[in-house]
């Protein structure tokens, strides 16, 4: 079996340009985007990564520099471990990324769900468009700026819009901003309202 050593020396080796990652879990690498195709390809064909258990994708806010990383997660059926690659999008208001569909069909839903949230393109995916929101929903839901509670927007359906005169409206902070605690075991980091004086059923005095 390849070791960590082993296999970060092999990528290495193989692509100088794609450094180690810090990493607490399994070994990890950051490449850059017009490489990352061809690392994901090395480590599935030659190191046994054969399933992309994951790909998401990290705003780091529009005041950093590149904004967006992604990130994929792959598994080594035959090993049993997994490394993480990272690369950065290149543009922070047009974010681009090549496609691994060609790798692992499973990518096909991973990218679009990625593309939804965080505004992503994946050049070369066969069919890329929204999976969770509806086409032409105008916001990202995972991009640092989009609030918590959700923003107003027209119905999908404008038929249903023209009848009912509704829309979508954004959600109750239900005492919210919410907080998480850093340094805590999970259970007691999960986000609390940071003021628990209201919610849905008791209104927010002034």
């Amino acid at each position: 079996m390849t070791t960590d050593v082993d296999l970060t020396t092999a990528v290495s080796q193989q692509f100088p340009s794609a450094l180690p990652r810090a990493s607490l879990d399994c070994p990890a690498f950051n490449s850059s985007a017009a490489e990352v195709a061809a690392v994901l390809k090395y480590l599935r064909d030659a190191q046994g990564f054969d399933f992309l258990t994951d790909l998401t994708a990290i705003d780091w806010t529009a005041e950093k520099s590149p904004r967006f990383t992604v990130i994929w997660h792959l598994y080594s059926s035959e090993q049993h471990r997994y490394v993480r690659v990272a690369a950065d999008c290149t543009s922070a208001t047009e974010p681009v990324m090549p496609s691994v569909t060609g790798l692992w069909a499973g990518a096909d839903w991973h990218e679009r769900e990625c593309y939804d949230m965080f505004g992503i393109i994946f050049t070369g995916h066969p069919d890329l468009r929204r999976i969770l929101m509806w086409d032409g929903y105008p916001y990202f839901p995972l991009r640092k700026e989009f609030p918590l509670a959700g923003l107003p927007a027209a119905l999908p359906d404008a038929e249903i819009s023209a009848e009912t005169g509704a829309g979508v409206i954004a959600a109750p902070m239900a005492g919210g901003p919410f907080v998480a605690t850093p340094g805590q075991p999970m259970s007691a980091a999960e986000p609390r309202a940071k003021d628990e004086a209201w919610n849905e059923h008791s209104e927010k005095t002034v």
